[in-house]
C-alpha cells in the first residue's frame, strides 16, 4: 500500500464484451506510458458485483501539484495519443475521484 496521500482512482465503464479488447490495449500502449509519467500504480481491478464492465485502476500522489504535474506529463507524452485512439471506441464512461487517505489509514500502512 502507498504512503503518498492523494489518490486518483478511476473507474473506466467499458463496452460489452470489450473488456479482453481494452485490457490488451491498455496494457500495449498506456501502461508504459503511465510507468514514465505517473509511476507505479497502486492497483487494477474489475468489476464483479455491482456495476459490470468496470476496469478501475489507483494511483498515488503526494499532493495535488503531485498530481497535476505527472498528469500533464502523461498528457503530453508523445506516445499517448495512440493509446486514447486506440481505446476510444471501448469506453463508454469515465469517473475520476480523487481522494485523500485518513491519519488511520497513513498508519495501516506502516504496519507490517
Amino acid at each position: 500500500m502507498s504512503t503518498r496521500p492523494l489518490i486518483d482512482h478511476r473507474i473506466y465503464t467499458i463496452a460489452l464484451r470489450k473488456m479482453p479488447e481494452f485490457l490488451e490495449v491498455f496494457n500495449r500502449l498506456a501502461m508504459p506510458v503511465l510507468m514514465q509519467t505517473l509511476g507505479h500504480p497502486v492497483g487494477f481491478y474489475t468489476s464483479l458485483v455491482g456495476p459490470q464492465n468496470q476496469f478501475v485502476h489507483l494511483w498515488s500522489y503526494e499532493s495535488l501539484s503531485d498530481y497535476e504535474r505527472r498528469c500533464k506529463a502523461r498528457d503530453t507524452h508523445p506516445d499517448f495519443p495512440a493509446y486514447l485512439a486506440a481505446s476510444g471506441h471501448l469506453i463508454t464512461a469515465q469517473e475520476t475521484r480523487l481522494i485523500m487517505a485518513t491519519p488511520m489509514a497513513l498508519l495501516a500502512a506502516l504496519s507490517p
